[in-house]
């Protein structure tokens, strides 16, 4: 597939890092020292020009590309780009915005800005958040198949009850398969008699509800209820997108901001949500609203920096979990390393989103794991496919590329996979791959 992607940021590195393996990719990007440098950094074609500019896709060769992402950091540019390549060719657009309110008119009519596909990085991000607060310990949460199921990524901790379990023995839960392991960053697929240990991380694919009673189980004190106190710390658009979120769920955030104005929309918009007007970062005002008792801290600042040191706040002075929203993807490994339980970077999530699309549209759906090292795909069954009729157990021992089925839904059912499932037409699979066997495995579909 012929894949012409605009911008070389955050975001637009990612997806061509992610397809250049397999695909024929070619990155535009305004600055000529940029697109140089990412020419060498993953051996992929570039072109230094305006992407929103016909000359420049002219030369790109739209026409003949199958994939157009518009990826910048400028929404406007993104949108004008996907107009213009949708003016000379006929190739599927998919463009990149922070404003919801883009979305919103796009979802009216989806022939809007010339664009095929919508990825609104601060919605997205937010739901994000609001997903890691319903599921304690959890550090990814993504739905599938219509959010018949879901995958979650646990760290164990040294007081989890399947610590020292193997997997036979801690598999006790309906509808939900262990799909992977990382053992200090090492990917396991694992089997009955793998053992789970301190440390490691654990994905589980399964139905919502049994997602829920793993988690719970995993971290029982810390499962929210509506009565749990739920602080938003800056009302950004993210800050605002979570506690709106909540607010649907009904939970009762409240939420602080340090510009009056700002404060005072909030308050007009968000009905069940207290504001509090004042600095972010004031450990006296913090500790004076008892945001040591808060269950879950969100920390959605404009800046990382600040976001840091809100977030390092809310942990020293003794809030239970905290989630910080990180614009920078080099900033998410400090985060972690400082004792903040998640952290959030907004431009992944968009990426995660929009590199499903590489997959000819085959994938319904995916997430991308500890940082490219495995991915979670949802894939139908084809008419053409050679999976029809076939046990589970016949797929391992046909197939050369190790993978792990976690659920197949059915006619609107979640099938939870054993050896002997056979697959039909139609049927829905989400998988655990590791990335380098992401293409053989849809091939298979």
């Amino acid at each position: 597939m012929r894949v012409v992607i605009v911008g070389a940021g955050e975001v637009g590195t990612t997806i061509a890092a992610s397809l250049a393996g397999d695909h024929n990719v070619i990155v535009i990007d305004i600055d000529p020292m940029r697109a140089d440098e990412l020419k060498y950094e993953l051996d992929v074609l570039t072109l230094a020009g305006d992407g929103t500019t016909c000359s420049t896709l002219e030369e790109a060769s739209v026409d003949n590309a199958d994939l157009f992402i518009a990826c910048t950091d400028n929404d406007q540019a993104n949108l004008v780009a996907s107009g213009t390549a949708k003016a000379l060719s006929d190739v599927f657009t998919i463009a990149r915005s922070k404003n919801v309110d883009h979305l919103r008119t796009w979802q009216q009519t989806e022939e809007a800005f010339g664009v095929d596909f919508l990825v609104c990085t601060d919605l997205f991000a937010a739901e994000s958040v609001v997903r890691l607060i319903g599921l304690p310990a959890s550090i990814d949460v993504d739905p599938f198949a219509g959010g018949l199921v879901q995958m979650a990524e646990f760290e164990v901790t040294a007081d989890a009850p399947i610590a020292g379990k193997t997997i036979a023995e801690a598999d006790r839960y309906d509808s939900l398969t262990f799909a992977g392991v990382f053992e200090n960053g090492k990917i396991v697929l694992p089997s009955g008699d793998t053992r789970i240990e301190a440390g490691y991380r654990v994905v589980v694919i399964g139905s919502p509800e049994s997602i829920q009673a793993f988690a719970m189980d995993l971290a029982p004190a810390e499962t929210p209820d509506e009565a749990d106190e739920i602080v938003v710390i800056g009302g950004s658009e993210i800050g605002y997108q979570v506690a709106r979120l909540l607010e649907n769920r009904g939970f009762s955030p409240r939420l602080v901001e340090g510009d009056g104005d700002r404060a005072r929309w909030l308050a007009e918009k968000l009905p069940d949500t207290t504001v509090l007007h004042n600095d972010e970062t004031d450990t006296k005002f913090l500790l004076r609203e008892h945001i040591d008792r808060a269950d879950v801290v969100v920390s959605a600042l404009e800046s990382d920096e600040r976001n840091l040191l809100a977030s390092v706040l809310a942990k020293r002075v003794g809030a239970g979990r905290v989630i910080s929203i990180v614009d920078s993807a080099d900033y998410v490994t400090l985060f972690e390393e400082v004792g903040i339980d998640v952290a959030v970077n907004p431009r992944q999530v968009a990426a995660e989103e929009i590199i499903g699309f590489s997959y000819e549209t085959i994938a319904e759906n995916i997430a991308v794991l500890e940082d490219d090292k495995a991915e979670v795909i949802e894939l139908q069954v084809s008419a053409a496919s050679d999976l029809i009729g076939k046990t589970i157990a016949e797929v391992d021992r046909e197939v050369d590329t190790p993978f792990v089925i976690g659920a197949i839904t059915r006619d609107g059912s979640v099938i939870t996979p054993r050896g002997e499932t056979t697959l039909k037409l139609g049927d829905r699979v989400v998988a655990f791959v590791e990335i380098e066997g992401a293409n053989a495995i849809t091939s298979l579909f």
